[in-house]
């Protein structure tokens, strides 16, 4: 892939637009910015990015060793679709410490901001293949707890950490191979009204965290790579807090480049085929469905994707005919797999 991220990363460290995630399937620590908002930065070839809610920054010994793969993924709602770059390493690469019980680190010496470099690090033990999700806090109440119940599972019957935890809203640290992100916002729960807040936050998710698995089903992730993080540029029809939002053809078209450079090959060439034979007027009966599921999806979202295009032209006629093939290839009763555990809107 050469240089890439040279380009690609700084570009989009600073485009609000672009929302960030680093860990695993199941527990997620995200950056997101607002526009005009104050941020740091590390300087040419530093890629960093802190603001006050949270901060992102790659290892730069690791991006030579990213491969990025682009992804489009259906969404259950049929007028949308996801996409993203999966920044994913070989699989043994990848490979963080898999710890399975609350274990204490020490002092996070790798923080972003000097006054927190004193504050204890704790892996909460989730296990994941490809991250040690932590907690940084320097409280005594609630460093006594987590020393007191270290060897533990935090999900472990009576274990009295995860309340602590979600009392006391201590600082987020994912850990990976390609970098960090760190998240100072409160935990999504009782005190934020039941949802995350915006900006930086986490997700800890136990059912997709039992999976065990590096990534979700439905992404094409080639065999021997793993995700370590994520990044979403702006998507065409969603917002950024998960709203709709009128087709914009700006951002379409600047992730179908991103899309030609890194992805699937069999999904460009499904999406190519679709689009021309709708625009040649194909009876959808006489066209052959795609045998893999990637390319299947690939067909449908391409036809999602004309349908908003020609919604934002009026076009009523190539409606019609979008509306017959979907019909054909794109029936709400086959959503596929859309828990991709990656946080993207859907």
């Amino acid at each position: 892939m050469g240089a890439w991220f040279k380009e690609l990363l700084p570009d989009h460290l600073v485009q609000a637009e672009t929302g960030w995630n680093m860990g695993g399937f199941g527990a997620l620590a995200e950056f997101h910015q607002d526009r005009g908002e104050t941020a740091v930065t590390g300087g040419p070839g530093a890629f960093l990015r802190v603001t006050k809610r949270g901060g992102i920054r790659f290892a730069s010994s690791a991006l030579p060793e990213i491969t990025p793969v682009a992804y489009e993924a259906l969404s259950p709602r049929p007028h949308r679709w996801t996409h993203g770059i999966a920044l994913c390493l070989p699989t043994q690469l990848a490979r963080m410490n898999r710890r399975f019980v609350l274990t204490e680190l020490g002092p996070d010496g790798g923080a972003f901001n000097d006054a927190d470099r004193d504050a204890i690090l704790f892996d909460m033990g989730l296990g994941v293949w490809q991250a040690d999700f932590c907690i940084r806090t320097c409280a005594p109440g609630l460093l006594a707890i987590l020393r007191e119940q270290s060897g533990r599972p935090l999900s472990e019957p009576g274990n009295p950490a995860m309340g602590a935890i979600l009392e006391v809203h201590p600082h987020r640290v994912a850990l990976t191979r390609i970098g960090r992100v760190e998240v100072y916002q409160k935990i999504g729960g009782p005190d934020t009204g039941g949802v995350s807040p915006p900006g930086p936050h986490t997700h800890v998710l136990p059912k997709l965290l039992r999976a065990r698995r590096t990534h979700a089903a439905n992404l094409p992730i080639p065999d021997g790579l793993v995700p370590c993080g994520y990044m979403h540029p702006a998507n065409p029809v969603i917002g950024p807090m998960g709203e709709d939002r009128p087709f914009d053809k700006k951002a379409h078209e600047a992730f179908q480049v991103l899309l030609s450079a890194f992805g699937d090959r069999r999904v460009l060439e499904a999406k190519r085929q679709v689009r021309e034979a709708v625009c040649a007027g194909t009876d959808p009966a006489n066209f052959k469905e795609k045998e893999s599921r990637v390319e299947r999806a690939g067909m449908r979202i391409a036809l999602r994707q004309m349908m908003r295009a020609a919604e934002s032209r009026c076009d009523a006629a190539l409606l019609k005919r979008i509306r017959h093939w979907q019909g054909c290839f794109d029936r709400a009763a086959d959503t596929g797999a859309v828990d991709d555990g990656i946080s993207e809107h859907s």
